[in-house]
């Protein structure tokens, strides 16, 4: 049975991440980055809900003045 010859792996491998490697680099350099990203502004709508609109407050039995 005839032995496999595993000598020429190593070459092999290495060309095979080089070779991804420079794909990988020329894929993302084609993409257009921002050079100084900013954040955005938001402006949220302040709802008004119906408990704000009047004046509300509640007494706490231990909060009144004692008899």
């Amino acid at each position: 049975m005839p032995q496999l010859d595993t000598s020429t792996w190593p070459i092999t491998i290495l060309s095979m991440i080089i070779t991804l490697f420079i794909m990988f680099q020329l894929k993302v350099s084609k993409y257009n980055f921002p050079e100084n990203p900013e954040q955005k502004l938001v402006s949220v709508p302040k709802t008004i809900t119906p408990w704000e609109k009047k004046w509300t407050k509640i007494y706490f039995p231990l909060s009144l003045p004692q008899q």
